[in-house]
């Protein structure tokens, strides 16, 4: 069992002291996909006059950007760092860059938008790409980004998006993961960008750096990783065990499977679900250990291969 992390304390627009180099204001935008809504950090010292940095400005929403504004008045944003292009990280980006001057930095945004939408699911999942964002720097991982007593490194991440990027702050050995890993559920794979080879690797990348502490973007830190991260990576092979199961008892369409592999969790988050049984056995294709008649898509025909 993952030992999921759900209880926060949660006031929408407050700037919340949460370490000593970490501030967090929560948008207003709660929901089954954003949990309490998207939690923005602000990294670096609470006096006036320090250099911060701002992950994850988050969704297009006034009061947000009036939040995120009156909490940073008085020091100076150089970096705005953003983990993924999805709806309820980066729209705010550029409007609170051009506010405070800082520079965007983010992993290329995918060539077209090919997320979740795509597949029909797109009003569910509430995982839309933000077409129109385009940072100041690509990142595309390694990179250190130094300040006013903080230090940050890029961390590729990719997985629940192709441009999935994680940022390491060093001073407190912390990891920002975005979406990659969050204490409160897990986390949506969705092709045709949500890669599930791409994301075990990254999962894995995580795990080996052992972090002290885990700061997703959507509710409270994981403080306990090593155990937390173990159960995470298990519970995805334990759901391929079962997608295997379901092949060799006769299943043949996600449709089938998708009801019984996910009978006790919400019937709204089954077209995510879907999405992420089509990202396992995709990667199970890939493996070759599974046929996908005629290609690898949501309303395919799967079976073993023999």
């Amino acid at each position: 069992m993952i030992p999921f992390v759900r209880e926060i304390e949660v006031v929408y627009g407050r700037r919340d002291q949460v370490s000593a180099l970490i501030q967090r204001v929560i948008a207003d935008n709660p929901g089954p996909f954003t949990f309490t809504g998207t939690g923005t950090y602000i990294v670096g010292r609470p006096e006036p006059g320090a250099e911060i940095a701002v992950i994850d400005p988050g969704p297009p929403d006034d009061a947000h950007l009036t939040a995120l504004l009156a909490a940073v008045n008085g020091r100076r944003v150089s970096h705005v760092l953003v983990t993924h292009t999805h709806r309820d990280h980066s729209p705010l980006a550029r409007p609170f860059a051009e506010a405070t001057g800082a520079t965007i930095l983010a992993a290329r945004p995918p060539a077209r938008t090919v997320h979740a939408s795509d597949s029909g699911q797109g009003e569910a999942l509430e995982e839309d790409e933000d077409a129109a964002f385009a940072p100041d720097v690509i990142l595309t991982g390694g990179e250190v980004i130094e300040g006013d007593g903080w230090t940050i490194e890029a961390l590729a991440t990719p997985g629940h998006a192709s441009n999935h990027m994680a940022f390491i702050l060093r001073e407190e050995n912390a990891l920002f993961s975005g979406d990659h890993v969050m204490g409160w559920s897990t986390t949506v794979v969705a092709p045709p960008d949500g890669d599930m080879a791409d994301y075990m690797a990254s999962l894995d990348a995580v795990i080996a750096r052992n972090f002290a502490t885990l700061w997703p973007t959507h509710g409270a830190p994981v403080t306990d990783p090593a155990p937390f991260l173990i159960a995470y990576r298990a519970h995805r092979q334990a759901r391929e065990d079962q997608i295997l199961t379901r092949l060799a008892a006769g299943d043949r369409m996600i449709a089938q499977m998708v009801p019984i592999l996910y009978a006790a969790v919400d019937q709204r988050l089954w077209p995510a679900a879907s999405l992420s049984v089509l990202a396992h056995l995709t990667k199970l294709v890939r493996d070759g250990r599974v046929i996908a008649e005629p290609g690898a898509v949501l309303d395919a025909v799967w079976r073993l291969k023999a």
